[in-house]
């Protein structure tokens, strides 16, 4: 079993201004005051400012001296064709690294992150199923390349996911997902491959 991860007040805040983003609660171009997000988030100033950093770092938010950060805008049609590209390259690099070592104990917990996304749709949490989305493929990046690949992909996942069109069909979310899984299994990295590619569109 996983021990359960603490998280900090200050990852707290980034995944409520992450998912406000995602969500669309807050509009692209939408300016952050950072009193009132401390006030929100009954904090000083001085975690608020460190989430912002963050998530410019993450592509989410632009930084301006003497103006301050507003929500990023979604990419372009070119640039998220690019960055779709350019993720697929990362996840199939990652699919290589691990498909003979990922154990039951990983793959299951693939399982559970799909069963989690379905429970998640069934109720329209459109969200957190996003959320953990990007959970499912964050791990088995990590998996295969550790923290310098998921430095590399993480801020090109996230970014995409502001031009994110709700899913609206549940078999076929579990069906590519597990698809993704099975490869993993079999370990058979062709297979890996055509559904990591399947999936990411």
């Amino acid at each position: 079993m996983r021990a359960k991860k603490i998280i900090s007040v200050r990852e707290q805040i980034a995944d409520a201004l992450r998912s406000d983003i995602i969500s669309g609660d807050l509009a692209p171009n939408t300016k952050l005051n950072e009193h009132q997000l401390a006030e929100r988030f009954g904090v000083s100033r001085g975690p608020v400012r460190d989430v912002i950093l963050k998530l410019t770092k993450e592509g989410l938010l632009i930084s301006k001296d003497n103006v301050g950060s507003s929500v990023n805008s979604p990419l372009t049609p070119d640039m998220q064709k690019l960055s779709i590209a350019l993720r697929k390259k990362i996840e199939e690099f990652a699919a290589k690294q691990l498909i003979e070592t990922v154990t039951d104990q990983e793959l299951d917990h693939l399982d559970s992150l799909i069963a989690k996304m379905e429970e998640l749709f069934e109720a329209g949490e459109f969200t957190e199923l996003t959320k953990t989305d990007i959970a499912f493929h964050q791990y088995y990046v990590e998996l295969g390349g550790g923290d310098s690949l998921l430095n590399i992909w993480y801020p090109i996942v996230i970014r995409m996911r502001m031009n994110y069109h709700r899913i609206k069909n549940a078999d076929k979310l579990v069906d590519e997902h597990t698809d993704i899984v099975n490869a993993f299994r079999a370990r058979d990295y062709k297979a890996a491959v055509e559904a990591i590619r399947k999936n990411i569109k």
